[in-house]
């Protein structure tokens, strides 16, 4: 999956508490049509979350998540039959989404939070996508520290990279964690060097995912960055990224397709 046109994954949050969408109504039958309303604008893989993992968040129950994200899941599996995607740490939740009709797991913690989960995509023989994020959701951050942030997440990445294969997961997407336990310097360090850190995993055929949408590392309003967002992915898919994770689908798809 090395293409420059990138896979766009739009971000369907079943959540009370998004940094860009909380607030909004959250019964299954208003998520699941802006999820078909995200496939219609282009989107290639839905990504359901039902647990906020902002800076400052705080975590809920497992039994809270399933609640809010299988019967999403399951109705939109309905109206589609591309990829849909669960922003998930938590095993059991992952489970209950992938019975429900996911395909891919999306894991900010790499597998290490709950060690079931690598264990769950070798059953349903579902790709996941590891992460790089020091810290926790809470106090992340606070004041994150790096020697060298670009060979630290790489290094990182590699290391769960290579644990998730020995557990038997058939396919290794890697993210390296843009705005998780990160300063905006480091950030933008991260990004100049997207070109390395692709090559780097493309050598082993191992997928590149990229969500930068509508972060703080773009500066002003959540709300007011959309022609920021669009022209980072679009400047992700030039240097190698072959999944971008975003808010804006319409018009990520016309700024990448052109």
């Amino acid at each position: 999956m090395t293409t420059s046109r990138p896979q766009i994954m739009g971000i369907l949050n079943c959540t009370p508490d998004s940094f860009y969408d909380g607030g909004t109504a959250l019964d299954v039958a208003t998520r699941v049509a802006k999820g078909v309303r995200l496939i219609a604008e282009g989107a290639a893989i839905i990504d359901v979350g039902g647990e906020s993992t902002r800076p400052g968040s705080s975590p809920i129950s497992a039994d809270e998540e399933i609640a809010r994200v299988a019967p999403v899941v399951k109705k939109l599996r309905s109206y589609t039959r591309l990829p849909i995607s669960i922003d998930t740490y938590r095993a059991a939740v992952a489970e209950a989404a992938l019975q429900a009709g996911a395909t891919i797991i999306n894991d900010i913690f790499a597998g290490e939070r709950d060690p079931q989960m690598f264990a769950v995509a070798k059953k349903y023989a579902a790709p996941v996508v590891i992460m790089h994020c020091q810290g926790e959701p809470r106090t992340m951050q606070q004041a994150p520290v790096y020697a060298d942030v670009v060979r630290e997440v790489i290094d990182y990445l590699h290391a769960r990279r290579r644990a998730a294969r020995a557990a038997g997961v058939g396919q290794v997407i890697v993210d390296p964690g843009f705005g998780f336990g990160k300063t905006v310097e480091h950030n933008w360090t991260l990004f100049n060097a997207l070109g390395e850190i692709c090559a780097e995993f493309h050598r082993e055929n191992a997928p590149v995912l990229i969500g930068v949408s509508n972060k703080n590392m773009l500066g002003g309003d959540p709300r007011d960055r959309v022609a920021k967002s669009v022209e980072a992915a679009v400047r992700a898919a030039q240097l190698g990224a072959d999944i971008v994770r975003v808010h804006n689908i319409a018009e990520t798809r016309t700024a990448i397709n052109n």
